[in-house]
């Protein structure tokens, strides 16, 4: 009886996760959970940022702690290298990693939407401690972690299917972002472009139904303030403001190059100067209070900074001054191992730089409104940094409501995505991934292609041949039909090559050569597969062989033969898989 009663609920587990597993509409509903989930974290993770602020650096209740003229703590030069000492204790505490925790992209990319739970709250306290004690780094980071992760958490308690749990991913990412910037259609399109990779009618309902329910948590939580107002300004886009844009959009692109390649040559110096990583985050820290001494509008993410320089309209000295600073703040603090991203400060950066471009082209008789070229240049140096051109465009639109910006934005932005794609060819986001060592470009799902390999996909049922063999005993064990080649091993069992048994047989073989030894019919002697490859390695390699099957070796030392792959059933698996992934993507079962 009591089995009986422990199999009904298991049961009844199973049934409900069928019935979510098989409909669409209990997928938008987990969508709106995550959702209201996701806005209620930004929410808090945003009330515990602030008070941080108000608490270390002594700020009023309320007020941006880059937006302040002046900090009224003595201790400004302290706190963010105090930062750096509690985050590297952190590094201590919970084991340096030889890999970095797993963010929504790479997730999406490689895991099928696996996201660690644990590693993003650990992500999400470094993250805290980072701007908390005012270093120049941005909450989104933190914000897209613990909203993915939790979507991820919950995806893989109902058991879905790869690309459910990749779409659950991106809803909490649009959550995250959607809550951040009171912004649903950002979030939505941040979802598509950067942590799904793809757009499609299948997914349009569940993204944006966690976007509008995070956004209004987020507004329940009085969270909800705009950072650029146009409605004060007579705004007049002429046929003139084009060209500018795509003069402004192709400058944003090579100022984000620099800047993302400035982070890497920061970490790459730490690792030739060998210091510790717990000691690096600390040094940083100095730098960013050295410069918060000069101006606050250098530390933590920039909300404050933004909307004061959108007010008091800085002249042309005092914008570029601004920009220096900023950078190098972000540079150093995200070079020496502080925890966030540059989305907010690529955000603040690119509004300071398209207003020093609008002051500029006026002193040269070039009429242009230093706050709408600070929307534009807002856009197109966070398309570079961040990537996605609708998504940016979008945030443009939302925190303006203003429409013909948006024409002249999307103008720049492509410029910026265009130029920054054929120049450099990463985001921040997969540049960090290039300098590990991945190959991911963006969040396209390539991991199936992973694992789809060689080792999986080999017959392992072959015979070896010694290559002291001669062509006659060859002939006599492998007749006409029998095989259409055989591996052949060294003396020490290496792999030497391949015989194709046709050439064996071939006429022009006299009885003096079928006394030779094999060695003189060897082919692809250097040319062989590894079990670890991919399918779309393999294809690589036979197309470059021109051979229809090779040899697969345990290594490229050892090189002792463990099976054989064709070429014809390699890319027969992978276009199966290829249609199968087309096909999810359009919504099909």
């Amino acid at each position: 009886m009591d089995a009986q009663a422990s199999e009904r609920p298991a049961a009844s587990t199973r049934g409900l996760r069928t019935a979510i597993r098989d409909s669409e509409l209990a997928l938008i509903g987990l969508a709106v959970l995550i959702g209201l989930g996701g806005g209620g974290v930004v929410s808090a993770i945003g009330w515990l940022a602030q008070a941080a602020h108000e608490t270390f650096f002594g700020i009023a209740p309320g007020a941006r702690l880059s937006g302040v003229p002046a900090l009224p703590t003595r201790w400004v030069l302290a706190l963010p290298a105090l930062g750096g000492v509690l985050l590297g204790a952190s590094f201590l505490l919970v084991g340096i990693r030889k890999r970095a925790p797993v963010d929504p992209i790479e997730a999406n990319a490689l895991h099928g939407g696996h996201l660690s739970l644990r590693d993003s709250v650990l992500v999400v306290v470094q993250n805290l401690i980072s701007n908390g004690f005012g270093a120049s780094v941005g909450l989104e980071a933190g914000y897209t972690q613990i909203a993915g992760a939790l979507a991820s958490r919950l995806g893989l308690g109902f058991d879905l299917r790869r690309n459910d749990l990749r779409l659950l991913v991106g809803c909490g990412a649009a959550a995250a972002i959607a809550a951040a910037f009171d912004a649903p259609m950002t979030g939505a399109f941040y979802a598509f472009e950067l942590i799904v990779g793809t757009y499609s009618i299948a997914s349009l309902a569940p993204i944006m139904a966690a976007a509008l329910c995070a956004t209004a948590v987020s507004h329940l939580a009085g969270n909800h303030a705009g950072f650029i107002d146009l409605a004060r300004t007579d705004l007049r886009i002429g046929a003139g403001d084009y060209p500018l844009g795509v003069v402004l959009g192709i400058a944003c692109a090579g100022f984000g190059i620099a800047i993302m390649q400035s982070v890497a040559a920061v970490e790459g110096l730490a690792r030739r100067w060998h210091l510790p990583i717990w000691l690096r985050p600390s040094l940083g820290g100095l730098m960013v209070g050295a410069l918060a001494l000069v101006s606050p509008q250098v530390l933590a993410s920039g909300h404050g900074a933004l909307h004061l320089d959108l007010e008091i309209s800085p002249t042309v000295a005092t914008l570029g001054v601004l920009i220096l600073f900023k950078s190098i703040a972000s540079i150093f603090s995200l070079g020496s191992g502080f925890r966030g991203g540059l989305f907010f400060a690529s955000l603040l950066l690119g509004a300071l730089f398209g207003n020093l471009f609008a002051n500029i082209a006026a002193l040269i008789g070039l009429p242009a409104t230093p706050i709408v070229y600070a929307v534009v240049g807002m856009s197109a140096l966070a398309v570079t940094v961040i990537g996605g051109p609708l998504t940016m465009t979008f945030l443009a639109l939302e925190v303006s409501g203003d429409f013909p910006v948006m024409a002249l934005v999307l103008v720049a932005v492509l410029a910026a995505s265009v130029t920054a794609r054929k120049s450099f060819g990463y985001t921040f986001a997969t540049w960090r991934f290039h300098l590990r060592g991945e190959s991911i470009r963006s969040a396209h799902d390539v991991g199936w292609i992973r694992s789809l390999t060689v080792g999986q996909l080999m017959r392992r049922d072959i015979v070896t041949v010694p290559d002291a063999t001669t062509i006659e005993a060859l002939r006599r064990d492998y007749p006409l039909g029998s095989t259409q080649r055989v591996v052949v091993v060294d003396p020490a069992g290496r792999y030497a090559g391949i015989v194709l048994v046709p050439e064996a047989h071939a006429d022009e073989f006299d009885a003096a050569a079928d006394a030779t030894s094999i060695a003189t019919l060897l082919r692809f002697a250097q040319e062989f597969l590894i079990p670890g490859m991919n399918a779309k390695e393999a294809a690589e390699i036979f197309d470059r062989t021109k051979s229809e099957a090779l040899a697969v070796v345990d290594g490229v030392e050892s090189r002792r033969v463990t099976g054989l792959l064709t070429e014809s059933h390699t890319l027969r698996r992978y276009s199966e898989e290829l249609d199968k992934k087309r096909g999810e993507l359009a919504g099909e079962s």
